[in-house]
């Protein structure tokens, strides 16, 4: 009975063994690796390549490759070797040009560059021009809104509500308020169009409007945990009644700080009288055109984008109860948001911001 020429045995060292054996229960290895690897070991314990073959799912040509390459060059070998692959078809210089001329210029036709057109200006083919634009994450056909504060105290009014967000005041409970105002409750004037294999959920483009509500939310940054309340308007009315709710809600005992921005119903003389009479509580003003510093507007757009955006409502009552019942589920398995930038980050970010700016202008 013919068995092939003998094999060389495949003899590990400690060493060897166990980075092998490190390889193969590695989560984050390529499957390819670990194959070898797996391999090599079962070959260290006398397996014939046969047997490893149907274990592992692979060829004997395999086995007996990956064998051959560990005796020729050890565990070095089972690594892939360098191809030579096509010769690049663009250099560096043609590379530099096209990113000088996406961020220095223009079209004289447009207010952006586009990939036809910039393929023809520097003479590439498309394809070339949508690889370096991706390797070096150059999007001209977007924008990104900005705005900065005017605020006279920006710096002041950031450390203060960063050092609240980072160091909570002792017996007290932080409470960023806002209000979310003219949610529609929107109807489709046709069925939905389920989801299915091939294709997305189908809407109609049209909608039928059965009027809004005023969603006023106050996150307990500690917690997580959102106290809501809808109002049919948001004047200074509807906003002192949402007030004197959290006043019933919170513990007598604890001290209460406001985190607001500034819109007018939050500075009425009836609510700062009203205020000025509970001595527990302390607001601290978001500056002008920096509302991205109260953490309730990170919850807000997580109701919009969960419940509201994508959701049909046929009066203005589902559409309460809707967000009723989403908060009611939020706050059984809420975290708090983890706020990490420190005020001296923000003002930094801010300072490039405004010099880039200035370097622009100039």
């Amino acid at each position: 009975m013919r068995t092939g020429r003998p094999k060389i045995p495949i003899m590990l060292s400690d060493q060897e063994h166990e980075q092998l054996t490190s390889m193969v229960r590695s989560r984050s290895m390529p499957h390819g690796l670990v194959t070898r690897a797996q391999i090599l070991l079962l070959a260290a314990e006398g397996a014939p390549n046969r047997e490893i073959s149907e274990r592992l799912g692979i060829s004997a040509q395999s086995v007996c490759k990956w064998r051959h390459r560990y005796i020729q060059q050890g565990l070095s070998g089972l690594h892939d070797e360098l191809r030579p692959g096509r010769p690049r078809s663009i250099s560096d210089e043609q590379v530099a040009t096209l990113i000088r001329t996406t961020l220095e210029t223009k079209p004289k036709d447009a207010t952006h560059w586009t990939i036809r057109s910039m393929a023809q200006e520097t003479e590439l083919s498309r394809p070339t021009v949508h690889r370096v634009w991706k390797a070096f994450s150059l999007q001209p056909h977007r924008q990104r809104h900005f705005k900065l504060s005017t605020d006279p105290f920006f710096v002041e009014k950031v450390r203060d509500i960063v050092g609240l967000y980072l160091n909570p005041p002792d017996k007290a409970m932080v409470l960023c308020v806002d209000e979310k105002s003219q949610v529609q409750a929107l109807d489709r004037t046709q069925p939905l169009l389920p989801m299915g294999l091939g294709y997305v959920e189908g809407v109609t483009h049209d909608y039928i409007r059965h009027g809004t509500t005023t969603l006023f939310a106050a996150l307990d940054i500690a917690t997580g945990k959102v106290f809501t309340c809808c109002k049919g308007r948001h004047r200074h009315q509807e906003y002192l009644q949402f007030l004197k709710q959290i006043d019933k809600n919170v513990p007598e005992d604890l001290d209460i700080h406001l985190v607001v921005d500034n819109y007018a119903t939050h500075k009425h003389a009836t609510v700062k009288r009203w205020l000025a009479a509970h001595c527990r509580y302390q607001i601290h003003y978001t500056p002008t055109y920096a509302s991205w510093l109260n953490q309730v507007e990170i919850w807000f757009n997580i109701i919009t984008q969960k419940a509201i955006r994508r959701g049909t409502f046929r009066s203005v009552k589902d559409l309460v109860s809707k967000i009723d019942l989403f908060v009611k589920h939020y706050n059984k398995e809420t975290q708090p948001f983890i706020w990490t930038a420190t005020a001296d980050s923000i003002l930094e970010k801010i300072k490039r911001l405004c010099q880039c700016i200035s370097e622009t202008v100039h």
